[in-house]
């Protein structure tokens, strides 16, 4: 299962770098059935996973000229912070066994698989609807203060409780509210997920017991699939590759939720 785990690793750093997002999606499934690692844990890895891997995106992204910094860093100080407070306080106050209906006993990990598989199951949805915007669009219209930071909060919370870092979230508010030609908002919302995520683990790092050498493993394997996924995006149209992926994650998700509400039959 450990091989199954690198390849999908792989394939991480390879969704990041061909569109942008979509990385964390997968990282928590990864940990979860292909590591053996607990929900919750997973949800601390991702971040680490995640943050590291567009953290080296938006350095290739930026090199492009495709990375609004000062875009970034207004969204990510609305989000960052949630991540981060979400992680040190809301996550550990979430007591282990949540309440018992049926007999079934309602635990924090198993919440935290069904609150993830709703969440790939609307993404999915989201990414097949989304009609992406001209890459000719600029940014000359001001932004809604009040939007971002309604969407920074939102993306910092899922962020911080599901370890995913938004991507599916952030492209479209950047385009939308902060008005990014959509290039720029995919280099640029690499650079906002590298900051939240990276924040967030920064919330667990009084964890013990965190399997670094694991943790690493896998995020090495991700940046190179990172690297690989921004030299394939030049040969590869990013529209068919997002609704293949979509399709993919809409099947996990799927397959995430009908698997954990068995347990609870």
């Amino acid at each position: 299962m450990h091989l199954l785990g690198y390849i999908a690793s792989l394939l991480i750093g390879i969704s990041l770098g061909l569109i942008g997002g979509g990385g964390s999606i997968l990282t928590m499934p990864v940990m979860v059935y292909l590591f053996g690692i607990s929900p919750v844990t997973a949800t601390a890895y991702s971040l680490f996973v995640v943050g590291s891997t567009s953290l080296v995106g938006a350095a290739q992204q930026h090199k492009q000229g495709t990375v609004n910094i000062r875009m970034a860093l207004l969204f990510a100080a609305t989000s960052a912070g949630i991540v981060f407070l979400t992680r040190k306080w809301l996550v550990p106050a979430i007591p282990e066994h949540i309440a018992t209906i049926r007999g079934f006993e309602v635990t924090e990990n198993w919440l935290t698989m069904v609150l993830f598989a709703l969440l790939m199951l609307v993404s999915a949805v989201f990414m097949m609807r989304h009609r992406p915007v001209s890459p000719t669009q600029t940014a000359t219209r001001g932004f809604s203060r009040g939007k971002m930071l309604l969407f920074g909060a939102g993306t910092g919370l899922v962020t911080g409780v599901l370890g995913a870092g938004g991507g599916f979230l952030l492209i479209p508010a950047l385009v939308l509210i902060l008005h990014l030609p959509m290039k720029e908002a995919v280099g640029t919302s690499l650079l906002v997920i590298a900051l939240n995520s990276l924040i967030g683990f920064a919330g667990n790092l009084h964890d013990t017991g965190i399997d670094w050498q694991l943790l690493l493993i896998v995020t090495s394997l991700a940046i190179a699939g990172i690297v690989l996924g921004g030299y394939l995006t030049r040969k590869i149209p990013g529209g068919k590759l997002k609704k293949v992926f979509s399709w993919f994650v809409l099947a996990m998700g799927c397959y995430i939720l009908v698997r954990e509400l068995s347990n609870a039959l």
